[in-house]
């Protein structure tokens, strides 16, 4: 019988350490993000590039309504993106306060 040529798969458990993966989020963690975390049971958080914007932005909505678009700033690590963008939801979700970073607001024009 001839042996198959098959790729060896070695270890398919993923490669986290399951020590070290429990060590990034808890309570008090700076990866705790309790808004975003509720957020996506019903809804969804986009991170990424648009073209039209050219710029890393991250998008939060639950589903119906968009809670917050934010434009990652210059030097701005993921994190902190993340927090402003969990701290945008929480005052979505209590303020209806909306943030908006990505279209342009329109310009208020005074015509006589």
């Amino acid at each position: 019988m001839e042996r198959c040529n098959q790729p060896d798969v070695g270890n398919t458990q993923g490669g986290m350490n399951k020590e070290a993966a429990g060590s990034v989020g808890g309570e008090g963690s700076p990866w705790e993000l309790p808004h975003i975390a509720e957020l996506i049971d019903e809804g969804q958080i986009t991170i990424g590039v648009i073209r039209p914007v050219g710029k890393s932005v991250a998008v939060a909505n639950d589903g119906e309504t968009t809670l917050a678009m934010l434009v990652r700033k210059e030097g701005e690590t993921l994190l902190q993106l993340l927090t402003r963008l969990d701290l945008a939801v929480a005052k979505a979700q209590t303020e209806d306060i909306f943030t908006d970073e990505i279209n342009p607001r329109p310009s208020q024009s005074r015509h006589s």
